[in-house]
């Protein structure tokens, strides 16, 4: 039989994609042994066995893997054959003094994580903190690397032996998915007034009567606060104007489906990726409709703002209200950034917000929204942030290190003043 030894090295966005999950079952299918871990260039793998199953396993690597990664580059070295591995393992993680892997992009809950959540006879019916490895945050909660729970900010939430179990299981959607959590070992949700006392009853319930009746309430996502309230609410729309002063700056609006979005907006079919593609960013659109909507969320303008839900917290609030759009916009005062963690929240949005829906899974990395609108059929990018940072975009010139550039406006990632981006060669 001729056994074959190989090293292969990844770069890229590698870690918290479900790639060494991946690795895992694509190497036991071949019955080939050795290891994967991650490190701070990125991802190693070491494997035996027989060369026409390395070379499928190669293959399947480069091209099959998880939709969320994205190999920057791969380098495979042949060993000599001196010991063969019991088995294949997945290893700790390696760390080192340069961290050269890309850190990866908060995503939207994916479709199977919403089917648990709504299903009664799943333990994770209702769960706000709900995700897996195709879904979730990450760059907003990444401490360190390599990616391991350790370092998050869900490291003080310890896995229960259900989650354990399936944190375990390489045949679970959720085999060494880091921010994994249930109702019994997750964060826990939080409803209070603006002196931060408690709210009682459910968080969410109660939350969405809040809105439901025309208050504003500041409700914690992935990367901030949002300030919400009832779209079709003049009165509240205006009172958040006045309380954020922000006289006619648009707001973004947050529809409860696709469906609803019709009813009010022009789409084609580039909108429809866009608003439904894992990144959800805000979209603008032309308008179809105004009624239904309160005139005071766009003022002067033919367009409007939209997004869908992300989280599996703004599916639960619009399943418990009766209102189908909600006003989502950045939780801070006009010209201060967004507000993040709860140390602070009352004090700074407390003169806006009437209630906080918020939880003890701790923000690490702010980031808003992103921006996006259609034009000429093609996606342009207004706001790069929520969804697609901390992704690198590629140069199109030879450039070394880093490059400092001083944002126009408003600089979204925000290092000594100054907006920084790494630029790779291409």
């Amino acid at each position: 039989m001729d056994i074959s030894k190989i090293i292969i090295t990844i770069k890229g966005a590698v870690q918290g994609v479900g790639f060494r999950p991946f690795v895992y079952r694509a190497a036991m299918s071949l019955n080939l042994r050795g290891w994967v871990r991650n490190d701070c260039a990125g991802l190693e793998i070491l494997t035996c066995g027989e060369r026409k199953n390395l070379d499928v396993f190669i293959s399947t690597v480069k091209t099959d893997h998880p939709p969320l990664a994205d190999i920057r580059s791969i380098e495979i070295n042949e060993e000599p054959v001196c010991e063969i591995p019991e088995s294949f393992t997945i290893m700790e993680s390696s760390s080192g003094e340069i961290a050269e892997v890309d850190v990866t992009r908060d995503v939207a809950v994916c479709e199977a994580c919403l089917a648990e959540m709504h299903d009664p006879a799943n333990r994770r019916f209702g769960h706000p903190f709900i995700n897996c490895t195709d879904c979730g945050p990450r760059y907003t909660i990444i401490k360190d690397l390599p990616y391991d729970r350790p370092a998050t900010t869900m490291a003080e939430f310890p896995l229960c032996p259900e989650c354990n179990r399936e944190y375990s299981l390489p045949g679970n959607r959720r085999f060494h998915a880091q921010p994994i959590c249930c109702p019994s070992c997750g964060p826990v949700l939080r409803l209070i007034d603006s002196g931060g006392k408690d709210i009682p009853g459910d968080p969410v319930k109660e939350c969405a009567v809040l809105l439901d009746s025309g208050k504003i309430v500041a409700i914690k996502s992935i990367g901030g606060f949002h300030l919400a309230c009832r779209a079709d609410d003049e009165n509240a729309v205006a009172l958040l104007r006045q309380r954020k002063n922000r006289e006619r700056k648009p707001f973004a609006v947050m529809m409860r489906d696709l469906e609803t979005v019709k009813r009010f907006a022009s789409i084609g079919i580039a909108e429809i990726s866009l608003l439904t593609s894992i990144e959800r960013p805000i979209v603008i659109c032309a308008c179809k409709k105004t009624e239904g909507l309160a005139p005071n969320i766009a003022p002067g303008t033919s367009t409007i703002g939209i997004m869908l839900p992300y989280t599996p917290v703004h599916y639960l609030v619009f399943d418990g209200g009766k209102f189908d759009a909600l006003v989502m916009t950045s939780g801070n005062a006009t010209d201060e950034p967004i507000v993040y963690n709860d140390e602070e929240v009352t004090a700074r949005l407390g003169g806006i917000a009437d209630a906080f829906l918020t939880h003890d899974r701790k923000i690490y990395i702010r980031n808003d929204d992103s921006i996006t609108r259609v034009i000429s059929g093609n996606a342009v990018m207004m706001r790069r942030s929520r969804g697609y940072v901390p992704d690198p975009l590629p140069s199109p010139y030879n450039v070394q290190g880093g490059v400092a550039l001083g944002g126009v406006l408003k600089a979204q990632w925000r290092w000594a003043g100054s907006l920084c981006v790494i630029c790779r060669n291409i």
